[in-house]
């Protein structure tokens, strides 16, 4: 495919590679895109997802909120894809200067990556309420129920839920990746959850491509699009 050998040459070529991804990136990893599957949760629970994790569900229902996290968003076992590894391998080889992600999951570090700005928080990460002790996923994975700490206090995934505010520091070191970039490469996401998707607003270069498989609201402000499989995209990397 044309688009894909031409992808292929601007990354040959391109020495401030920024990758801006969500959902897709992990899909690949057999993580489910939770938006896009809503017949799975509406059988077993009484609210849709965005609902669920969201802070003033997390605070009045913690029980249903652990219940559906547990059960949904936690995949331990996932292995980083073809994408997660060929953007390391990018990143190691110097092209690649940063990734900006909407996932939790924390697969791109798993597979090397190490600028990473996790515009979401990962769920690697969790902290006491009542005196900020830190966990790994373990501690949310083997509790019964609500995870507590050793002094009491509920135990917080540092992920960020739905009405609560994204990181000032993050944002600033995402603008300044995206800002600086001279190839930004956006793939795996709808670009339709603000104000993450407005990122891409801070890239004023000439190669900006959308690897996405279905259509976007930036669509026509790239510079190279493409409806295909990320993977399939990413492997004829070199």
């Amino acid at each position: 495919m044309d688009e894909i050998r031409r992808f292929v040459d601007w990354v040959e070529t391109s020495e401030n590679i920024v990758f801006f991804g969500g959902a897709g990136v992990s899909t690949e990893s057999g993580i489910p895109d939770f938006r896009s599957v809503d017949g799975l949760y509406n059988q077993q629970y009484d609210y849709p997802p965005e609902t669920i994790l969201s802070h003033s569900f997390y605070m009045q229902k913690p029980e249903e909120f652990f219940r559906f996290y547990k059960n949904k968003m936690l995949f331990p076992d996932a292995k980083p894809s073809t994408t997660h590894i060929k953007l390391a391998q990018l990143e190691k080889a110097g092209k690649l200067k940063g990734i900006v992600t909407q996932n939790i999951d924390g697969l791109h570090q798993k597979a090397g990556s190490v600028h990473v700005v996790e515009l979401h928080g990962s769920v690697l990460r969790n902290y006491c309420e009542r005196c900020s002790k830190l966990y790994g996923i373990d501690a949310v994975i083997n509790s019964e129920g609500i995870p507590k700490c050793s002094c009491g206090g509920r135990i917080k995934p540092d992920v960020v839920l739905y009405e609560e505010g994204l990181s000032d520091a993050d944002l600033r070191e995402a603008v300044r990746l995206i800002r600086e970039a001279d190839m930004l490469i956006v793939g795996g996401t709808s670009l339709g959850v603000y104000p993450a998707a407005g990122l891409i607003d801070y890239y004023s270069g000439s190669k900006l491509v959308l690897i996405n498989k279905t259509a976007t609201p930036y669509d026509r402000r790239a510079d190279l699009l493409i409806h295909e499989a990320l993977g399939k995209v990413f492997s004829q990397i070199n």
